[in-house]
């Protein structure tokens, strides 16, 4: 027998003795039925069988972006010195959306009321595209989170608290970028 032929039939002994056997060959099926490649469709099948090892039995009721975490730094403890973590979840991820397993992580939008009134008025008073309102809403969540996070009110914003946030952000945003969030600030504060 060739090196070639039994690693391949180990690699197929791992795939078919790791946990969530089923889960993870429908999903395989999804992948492969969706155009992917063969060589993606075998780093696929690696990672989900990393994952599936450390997955708690309880997985089907659901898994967080804390727990999957964990699950990364298991499995760093069992490789030290090499990084897979970026890779194993951005595995997971679509895999536990697949069986509807993952959940999204929720967190309160400080001045969520407001935020939802400039999407509302975006959507149907300016009839803006869904692109744009998502665009525009990503924007202002940052603003918001930002003024969440220093302490500022939305009724006593000066023009020196958004001097402040402009200079902040300066280094992460390009001319274009900038121009854009000065835009759909000033309409959303008017």
């Amino acid at each position: 027998m060739s090196k070639k032929s039994t690693r391949s039939m180990a690699a197929g002994n791992r795939h078919r003795e790791a946990p969530f056997l089923p889960e993870r060959e429908r999903y395989l099926r999804h992948c492969a039925d969706s155009g992917a490649t063969s060589g993606s469709l075998t780093i696929k099948r690696n990672e989900l069988i990393w994952i599936a090892r450390f997955l708690p039995a309880t997985a089907p009721v659901g898994i967080d972006i804390d727990q999957l975490l964990e699950l990364v730094r298991q499995r760093e403890s069992i490789h030290t010195g090499v990084t897979m973590g970026a890779r194993m979840i951005v595995a997971a991820r679509p895999w536990l959306r697949f069986l509807g397993w993952w959940r999204e992580p929720t967190r309160e939008q400080p001045f969520q009321y407001h935020l939802d009134s400039y999407i509302k008025w975006m959507r149907d008073e300016r009839g803006f595209s869904r692109s744009t309102v998502d665009q525009w809403e990503g924007r202002i969540e940052q603003f918001l989170q930002w003024c969440d996070e220093t302490g500022r009110d939305l009724k006593g914003l000066r023009p020196i608290d958004i001097d402040d946030y402009f200079i902040q952000n300066e280094a992460r945003w390009g001319r274009i970028s900038m121009r854009t969030m000065t835009g759909s600030l000033r309409i959303f504060l008017r």
